[in-house]
């Protein structure tokens, strides 16, 4: 396994992280010494806000079941007495003209249901993640996707959105993905107005923080380059 502790560093001190990177990984079951999470949450960003706060913990289908929507990006039935749910959430949402009802089968989702999905800070995570979430303001993540590009992952150029969760399936089947977030997201997880997400391949992640010093370093020197012909070369 990858030194995941030493790939956080690097992404946390250059790119000046607020929280920990989250290491998502879909399993049939849950590694040995892996909690269960226990309690409630309203969604299933909620869990990502967890794993950004320290904690590591795995999750069951059921501890899903309040988010309809999350739940359909995560290919996890919801049990009869909630089956209407998502239409009712649905319902709501193209009423006060937010969706339109013909946008979902264009969300991406997981292939199959997992049997458990581990949350974790990335410096500890105790398995190889499928997927690392990392949230930080525009003109950082910008310098993450030229890092990805520069270590020849894929990437999309689609900039997401609602729903925030559709991230995590995207990344899995499309490469690295960006999103601007949506409304429920930043409540349920305390995302800031001026921060945006990225979701990178786990198999990835690595490969990317490796070439961020040098992205960080193109930066400083471009900076100065734009700043000096700018002064030189503007007049009013």
């Amino acid at each position: 396994m990858a030194d995941y502790s030493s790939v956080e560093q690097r992404l946390s001190r250059i790119l000046r992280l607020r929280n920990h990177p989250v290491a998502v990984t879909f399993r049939d079951t849950a590694p040995a010494g892996v909690p269960q999470f226990t309690g409630t949450e309203p969604s299933s960003c909620s869990f990502w806000r967890l794993a950004a706060e320290g904690r590591t913990f795995h999750t069951v289908a059921a501890d899903h079941y309040n988010c309809p929507i999350g739940s359909y990006t995560h290919n996890v039935p919801l049990p009869p007495a909630r089956a209407d749910d998502l239409n009712q959430t649905l319902g709501l949402m193209t009423e006060i003209g937010y969706v339109k009802m013909d946008e979902l089968p264009n969300i991406p989702r997981l292939p199959r249901t997992p049997g458990v999905i581990i949350y974790a800070p990335l410096a500890t995570t105790p398995v190889d993640p499928d997927v690392v979430v990392v949230s930080a303001q525009p003109g950082r993540l910008m310098m993450l996707h030229e890092a990805a590009l520069r270590a020849g992952a894929d990437v999309q150029a689609p900039l997401f959105g609602r729903p925030t969760c559709m991230a995590v399936p995207a990344a899995l089947s499309m490469g690295v993905v960006s999103s601007i977030g949506c409304i429920g997201n930043r409540i349920y997880t305390d995302l800031p107005d001026d921060e945006l997400y990225m979701t990178i391949p786990g198999k990835d992640v690595a490969r990317v923080a490796d070439e961020l010093g040098v992205i960080k370093q193109a930066n400083t020197v471009l900076s100065d380059y734009h700043r000096a012909r700018r002064e030189a070369l503007t007049s009013q």
